[in-house]
């Protein structure tokens, strides 16, 4: 008789992290952890705008765990970018500190999420803007435990909570897709994986 494990039971080797998956989440990580350390002056910029036009620049810090999954649409490809991102941000002085890897790890978890729930399948448009929602939830809630946020009157928090999802949407949603996209079609993403028509199928839906 058989001792193999059925089949059912198996994950999938197709969503299987590989070691040239991790890599280039890391590598990806870096750029996004140099990229977050440089946008950093932008919540500065935008804050004398009032009505927390700030909060539109979070969107850039959960883009590196969307765009990852996006070109390597693997399970835990978002919280490892995230995380790593997070902790190149923090290694080159970040201004918040070693929370920043509370945030990633959250932040991640909240994108993760979303692609779990399409089964890890979809790379579309509307999947990106759902991931980005749950990475700013997620770190909204973080800024509750740290108390950042909690003197904020109801109009104050709702105005809060809005820019930041919209921020969130754009940048780490639909710019996120965008580039992904983009990226797909010139053919540099073969090098990651075979590119099929399943998978330009995915980044539509």
């Amino acid at each position: 008789m058989s001792t193999a494990t059925p089949s059912r039971r198996r994950p999938r080797s197709g969503h299987r992290l590989t070691l040239a998956d991790i890599l280039v989440t890391i590598v990806i990580s870096v750029v996004f952890g140099l990229v977050y350390k440089v946008w950093g002056p932008m919540y500065d910029v935008l804050k004398p705008l009032g009505l927390h036009a700030e909060q539109l620049s979070y969107g850039m810090w959960f883009m590196a765990g969307t765009f990852a999954f996006l070109l390597i649409r693997k399970p835990g490809v978002a919280i490892l970018a995230e995380v790593s991102a997070a902790a190149i941000e923090a290694f080159l002085g970040g201004s918040w500190g070693i929370s920043t890897l509370w945030y990633g790890l959250f932040q991640g978890l909240g994108a993760e999420l979303f692609f779990a729930l399409f089964l890890y399948r979809k790379a579309g448009p509307i999947v990106a803007v759902l991931a980005s929602i749950g990475a700013a939830v997620a770190s909204i809630f973080i800024d509750r435990y740290y108390g950042y946020i909690d003197q904020l009157a109801f109009w104050n928090y709702a105005l809060f909570v809005s820019m930041r999802l919209l921020g969130s949407i754009v940048i780490a949603g639909l710019f996120a897709w965008a580039l992904a996209r983009a990226l797909e079609r010139t053919g540099v993403t073969s090098l990651l994986r075979p590119a099929s028509a399943k998978d330009y199928d995915a980044l539509e839906g």
